[in-house]
């Protein structure tokens, strides 16, 4: 049937008009969020009726007690109820308190919150006022750039730590874990990662660190840089969600900068203690160990978060990760160093026994990979390299013959050279934090080694 052309030209006005309303009338703002009751409590976690055909796993819901409204995250849903784990820590929980659907947790990044320290949840905790949210809202469960649409890693960087622009030399885009044990050094070299020149902005998410640390961390190592940097806290006496949460904040953080075509470094303190918190909260919802105490949920979520660093989409920037990975006992093969190993691409290696020789940072260069390395070296350097690491290696196995005076000079050539320059390397590498970062690592050796042999301007043997 056709109409008139004046019923055409009205109807065609209205629909601006029609279409306006329904966006209303449909928003969320708008729309009354679904709700429910409590109806267990347990350590860890409550329960919710009411709630189980209006969430979904992961999302965030808003329990109204008596002191205010709380957050908390759904991690179970059952047919009649949904479980859920609180946010904030000693949070005041009542039987039939009212709990309502408040959809995904999402955060608006803004350039002005460079130079702030904030938690989990976005809330300053520098004392330097409210922060302002920007243009565009994100979701802290954002899932990473199709693989196929990325951009290529091919730009090498210094970091001016001169042990791994020698051995094990990064490029932007790049994920570079560090494993070590217990009070090896793994904040300290991370310090000295976070002041490197290469990045217009710097996110860093501090998950389960000591309270007392922050502070010094803040002021003492980042000092000026921190005016290109925003912190993200959780230290180690916040509850497990909030600790969860801190890396998908930072993570989040840093790719609105890198959507504006920022080169950004992301720095986390450490993904052990965030598998961690999983394994607390995937507990409390009743979910079963199956690798030395971690449920399969940690081993879904570490790939998650990894992969959302990386390079971005084409006409982007990039997001390079450097995280820190604590062994349990010095054993680097637990499970999480196992698996983090696999999605990193590249690791260093932090020995007790070098810390123990004051060796600092106590980076072994035959155990630490770049797997971007190459894009990093130029030919000759890559030769020089592969030869240091096996004068290194020569060096370290005869170290038991040596001792017992089983060496003697002149039957081995390649042993003779281990034993003059190797002594020599090990003084190059080491690097304390106050110290400026190296501009020219190699040009640091080649200066070294001449000195010791005596060689004027004579090149370095390769």
């Amino acid at each position: 049937m056709s109409h008139p052309p004046l019923a055409e030209s009205a109807l065609s006005q209205k629909l601006p008009h029609l279409a306006g309303l329904v966006a209303r009338y449909t928003s969320p703002d708008f729309l009354v969020a679904p709700g429910g009751h409590v109806q267990t409590i347990a350590a860890g976690y409550y329960t919710v009726s009411g709630l189980s055909r209006h969430v979904r796993l992961g999302e965030f819901v808003a329990h109204k007690s008596a002191t205010g409204v709380h957050l908390g995250e759904v991690v179970r849903v059952e047919p009649e109820l949904t479980y859920v784990c609180p946010i904030e820590p000693g949070e005041p929980i009542g039987i039939h308190d009212t709990v309502i659907r408040k959809g995904a947790f999402r955060i608006s990044p803004d350039d002005s919150w460079c130079g702030r320290t904030i938690s989990s949840l976005c809330e300053p905790i520098d004392g330097l006022g409210p922060i302002v949210d920007g243009l565009s809202r994100r979701s802290i469960s954002n899932t990473a750039p199709p693989s196929m649409t990325r951009k290529r890693v091919e730009t090498g960087f210094k970091t001016g730590v001169r042990a791994i622009d020698l051995f094990s030399p990064l490029c932007l885009g790049q994920r570079l874990g560090i494993f070590a044990g217990s009070g090896v050094g793994k904040s300290t070299l991370l310090s000295m990662l976070a002041r490197a020149h290469a990045f217009d902005k710097v996110v860093i998410a501090l998950v389960g660190e000591r309270g007392r640390e922050v502070r010094e961390f803040i002021e003492d190592t980042l000092g000026e840089d921190m005016k290109k940097s925003i912190a993200v806290v959780a230290t180690s006496d916040e509850s497990p969600m909030l600790r969860k949460m801190a890396p998908l904040t930072a993570v989040t953080i840093a790719e609105h900068f890198r959507d504006q075509g920022d080169n950004v470094l992301l720095i986390i303190d450490s993904v052990t203690r965030f598998a961690h918190a999983i394994r607390e909260v995937a507990t409390a919802s009743g979910e079963p160990p199956i690798a030395r105490g971690y449920p399969a949920s940690v081993f879904t979520e570490l790939p998650r978060l990894l992969e959302r660093a990386g390079p971005g989409p084409e006409g982007t920037g990039t997001i390079t990760a450097i995280i820190s990975i604590l062994v349990d006992g010095d054993n680097h093969n637990d499970p999480i160093a196992d698996s983090t190993r696999g999605i990193l691409d590249g690791h260093l290696v932090l020995q007790r026994s070098l810390a123990e020789e004051g060796r600092y940072p106590p980076i072994d260069p035959l155990a630490s990979i770049s797997r971007l390395a190459r894009k990093a070296w130029t030919p000759d350097q890559e030769k020089l390299v592969s030869r240091l690491k096996a004068l290194i290696h020569r060096f370290e196995e005869t170290r038991d013959l040596r001792l017992i005076g089983g060496y003697r000079q002149g039957a081995d050539p390649d042993l003779d050279m281990a034993v003059k320059q190797v002594p020599i390397i090990y003084d190059v590498l080491k690097q304390s934090p106050g110290e400026p970062g190296s501009p020219d690592s190699f040009t640091d050796l080649a200066t070294a080694l001449k000195a010791a042999a005596g060689i004027g301007n004579q090149p370095v043997r390769r």
